[in-house]
């Protein structure tokens, strides 16, 4: 899994998967969110089109990875986004 940042265009993209070979198609949920699916509805990864804001606004600008199961939590800063 992979997180990427573009301040050009002040997205971002979640990817869960390799897309290599793979054809998807990006399916727009609403004016801040699309979806890459393939045709077997797999998820390929999530793009944020208004990154700068969406990322900011909750866990006051900070990634968290919470484990339900285990009860664990993982905290880092996310840099600052131009």
């Amino acid at each position: 899994m992979q997180l990427t940042y573009d301040p050009r265009r002040k997205t971002a993209h979640l990817r869960l998967r390799e897309i290599a070979g793979v054809q998807v198609e990006a399916v727009r949920l609403n004016d801040e969110v699309k979806i890459d699916l393939s045709p077997d509805g797999t998820v390929y990864g999530m793009e944020l089109l208004n990154a700068k804001a969406e990322l900011r606004a909750c866990d006051h600008g900070r990634f968290v990875l919470v484990d339900e199961v285990a009860g664990s939590r993982i905290e880092a800063p996310l840099p600052e986004l131009t």
